[in-house]
């Protein structure tokens, strides 16, 4: 293994993405050969021994790339300060250590990605890729066309202008939306603003990937040619 930047490292063990790998260094997390680093620029190579509080962390040999189908009631954590079941709770069978690519609320179900390949993750997640990302939303409220103009406009959540979302009215009160961004209970706060209360969300795809046979609770591995379909194309 060549030298590279410490952040990159991190990030293709697979412990997180290379921004989230950034502030880990920032924060005094990491350090290499028993030295805490806290600048960026640092190189190492397969003979350093990185640690991320305290904990030492290498290079996975296999990359994996999982779908799961989150159901509600499960947390988008590694682990959970309540002792709620995690994501992680869900994949039987997997040894390599794997992550969620982004996050579902506690109460939001659906389609999730789980990696061990710090690259994807930075991939899918930076906002000038604006992967799109699918959800259906049921609420008590009335949709009409006059709150679908609002979101394919934008709409200001907290001082924040949503990017365009794309929209299909199902029913008054049931609608797909698509979003190329986010944050924090986005659909969740967009409904919001125009007084309809979401008590049902489930994301549906993706970018281009899609599966309405996966069950609740269950999980597969991702194809090549799905990842290729998302535009991101591995090493291997």
């Amino acid at each position: 293994m060549e030298k590279m930047r410490l952040q990159k490292y991190i990030a293709q063990c697979g412990y997180a993405s290379r921004r989230k790998a950034e502030q880990l260094i920032i924060d005094g997390r990491v350090t290499v050969n028993g030295v805490v680093v806290t600048e960026m620029g640092v190189k190492v190579d397969a003979g350093d021994i990185v640690k991320v509080d305290d904990k030492r962390i290498k290079t996975e040999k296999r990359k994996v790339y999982i779908l799961l189908n989150k159901p509600i009631g499960v947390v988008t954590t590694s682990d959970d300060e309540f002792d709620r079941k995690t994501v992680l709770d869900l994949l039987e069978g997997i040894k390599e250590r794997v992550y969620p690519v982004g996050r579902l609320d506690y109460n939001t179900a659906g389609l999730l990605i789980l990696t061990n390949d710090g690259e994807l993750t930075k991939f899918l997640t930076h906002p000038s890729h604006e992967i799109e990302k699918t959800y259906i939303a049921e609420f008590y409220g009335n949709f009409d066309e006059t709150k679908k103009q609002i979101f394919e406009k934008g709409v200001d959540i907290e001082g924040y202008q949503t990017l365009p979302a794309k929209v299909e009215i199902l029913s008054p009160e049931k609608v797909k939306v698509t979003i190329r961004e986010g944050k924090n209970r986005q659909i969740r706060k967009m409904f919001e603003q125009v007084e309809c209360d979401v008590y049902k969300l489930r994301r549906i795809s993706i970018g281009t990937l899609h599966d309405d046979k996966l069950m609740p609770g269950k999980w597969r591995y991702l194809k090549a040619e799905e990842l290729k379909g998302l535009g991101y194309v591995t090493e291997e």
